[in-house]
């Protein structure tokens, strides 16, 4: 098992960690429906299934 022949800098240590920082989700607003959701998701609002502000399901009409 290879090990490390000297110790690295906290330096060299923050700088890896420096990535594995959690990011927040983007959010838009759907400009038919006013509504939050994430970016390049359908969405539900109103039983209806939104992408990109076209309606793509309908649970009302199909009952």
């Amino acid at each position: 098992m290879p090990n490390p022949k000297r110790r690295h800098s906290r330096t060299r240590r923050d700088k890896r960690r420096g990535h594995d920082k959690a990011v927040e989700p983007t959010v838009s607003i759907d400009q038919t429906t006013g509504m939050p959701h994430l970016r390049h998701r359908a969405h539900w609002n109103e039983d209806k299934l939104y992408y990109k502000g076209n309606v793509i399901l309908d649970k009302s009409a199909a009952s």
